[in-house]
């Protein structure tokens, strides 16, 4: 791969450019008129918002979407209107053609790809045989962050949720910041912002290794645990990756509640709950509700005054902590970040309310690791011990993400899930990974049920549907769980509860 960044105008081709660390990027290079094109296997909201600002979209990943840029290069372009690939495999041309972004015809594309992209992928290997240069998309954030006073926020857990508040406490302080993030937020609309301030915030992942490029002005470490073992062989190893970041970042902000971030990474400015680890950042007279978190903020001895997170759970409030302390880093009075920060309503997929139908609470969250699945559960027991609440029976969908991780953690997954009153298990979401060790949804159902007594897996999300069409009543938090797609379901099923509520309580309807 070639190993510098041009962002002077040549142009830019992300293969998988709807996923939402790729999407992220290229709103930014286009929101700056830079000449953005991609592929993907099919259209969604994230990629209609990329087309509006000009990105053109081949969709299907296919070696013939590098021929476009041969055929400019050759003279043969069709006045600049990329020939596009639709849905269907019909030759196409792209409508959203941006007049301010026109791609150098001297050079061919810089191809952005993820760690998801594999090496045998035709428009990848089209790619190479053509002599792009070819980027991974953490080379390409790298060069933002680079470039821009960057806030760079790492964890193993809390990282979207934390970088996301973060930059909404700037956003409402007026310093109009960029923002790439790992979730969508409503604050400015989608999972990226291109502002016009001199600070750039950044969620930095840390599963495939990349996060050794990044080099902010401000580093964020959340917590440290070992969460992908297709990458790592230990804990040690990923202490190590971290342990780069933080020596590549000008300050570091870590979270000393984590014994390892602690004792292996000492940051420089330092936040926690636990105020017998003497943080520079804590709280006191915390009160734990079932629409927040309500504290007392201390700095380095000094109360700064009352904080209300309108995010329920322990970590929501360690992580608004964090925003605490790199918000007045950054020199920011106390009064506009609490301000801020209380109207802060989290990114999607963070026990995310997706709607209430037959008095059953519908919450997505993105928790794929033991873990976040025990602090979501604590979430959800603090919404249905409410006495406030219409819910009080907890049901956990769960859907396992990959089958490396499923294997490291089946114990800690059973432990996990024992706080809900039922565990609806699926089969597990691969998210590209083979099944060397022939694990299944059945085997994490089967742990489960020896800690558990109500426990059912069902193999496909269908099943799950129709399984939950059956068992959920009223009173009941569906807490959909997982990293995959098993949040596809939650919209038939509020429509079918949607449905039950209307016929309650005559119950007449067939």
């Amino acid at each position: 791969m070639s190993n510098s960044i041009d962002l002077n105008g040549r142009p830019f081709h992300f293969l998988g450019i709807g996923g939402i660390g790729m999407s992220a990027l290229a709103y930014i290079l286009a929101k700056r008129n830079l000449p953005v094109y991609g592929s993907d296997i099919r259209p969604s909201h994230i990629t209609e918002r990329l087309q509006e600002i000009g990105a053109h979209i081949f969709w299907r990943q296919d070696a013939s979407n590098l021929e476009f840029f041969v055929s400019r290069l050759q003279g043969l372009g069709d006045n600049g209107s990329p020939v596009a690939v639709n849905a269907d495999g019909r030759n196409g041309h792209s409508q959203t053609r941006s007049k301010e972004a026109k791609p150098a015809n001297s050079a061919l594309p810089q191809v952005i790809c993820s760690t998801a992209i594999a090496s045998d992928n035709p428009e990848y290997q089209a790619a190479v045989n053509l002599g792009c240069p070819i980027f991974h998309r953490s080379d390409l954030l790298a060069a933002l962050i680079q470039e821009s006073q960057s806030i760079a926020v790492a964890g193993t857990h809390g990282k979207t949720t934390t970088s996301s508040a973060i930059s909404h406490v700037l956003f409402k302080a007026g310093l109009d910041p960029t923002i790439v993030v790992g979730g969508e937020v409503n604050t400015w609309g989608g999972n990226a912002y291109a502002g016009t301030g001199r600070f750039l915030v950044a969620e930095a992942d840390e599963s495939d290794g990349s996060l050794v490029k990044f080099g902010a002005k401000i580093g964020v470490i959340t917590n440290i645990e070992l969460d992908h073992p297709d990458h790592y062989q230990s804990l040690e190893e990923v202490i190590q990756i971290f342990q780069v970041f933080r020596d590549r970042c000008t300050d570091l902000v870590g979270c000393i509640d984590c014994s390892t971030v602690r004792e292996q990474i000492k940051p420089k400015i330092s936040y926690g709950l636990n105020p017998d680890f003497n943080p520079d950042y804590t709280v006191s007279s915390v009160v734990y509700g079932a629409d927040g978190t309500t504290a007392e903020v201390w700095e380095r001895g000094k109360i700064l005054g009352e904080l209300f997170v309108p995010l329920l759970g322990e970590h929501n409030l360690s992580n608004a902590l964090a925003v605490v302390a790199v918000s007045r880093h950054l020199g920011l009075d106390f009064a506009v970040i609490s301000e801020a920060i209380a109207s802060f309503q989290g990114a999607r997929r963070r026990f995310e309310h997706r709607g209430e139908y037959h008095n059953i609470l519908f919450v997505d969250d993105y928790a794929h690791h033991p873990s976040e699945i025990r602090a979501t559960l604590k979430a959800a027991q603090l919404h249905v011990s409410s006495p406030l609440s219409r819910q009080k029976r907890i049901v956990a969908i769960f859907q396992p993400h990959r089958y490396s991780r499923t294997e490291a953690f089946l114990p800690e997954f059973a432990a996990s899930l024992q706080a809900a009153d039922v565990v609806v298990v699926s089969d597990i979401y691969a998210a590209g990974e083979k099944n060397v060790h022939n694990m299944s949804g059945a085997n994490v159902a089967d742990i489960i049920k020896t800690v558990h007594q109500n426990v059912h897996y069902q193999p496909s999300l269908p099943l799950v549907s129709q399984l939950l069409q059956k068992i959920l009543v009223p009173g009941d938090l569906a807490l959909f769980l997982g990293a995959g797609n098993l949040n596809q379901i939650i919209p038939e099923l509020m429509a079918y509860y949607q449905e039950m509520e209307l016929c309650h309580p005559a119950g007449s309807c067939s």
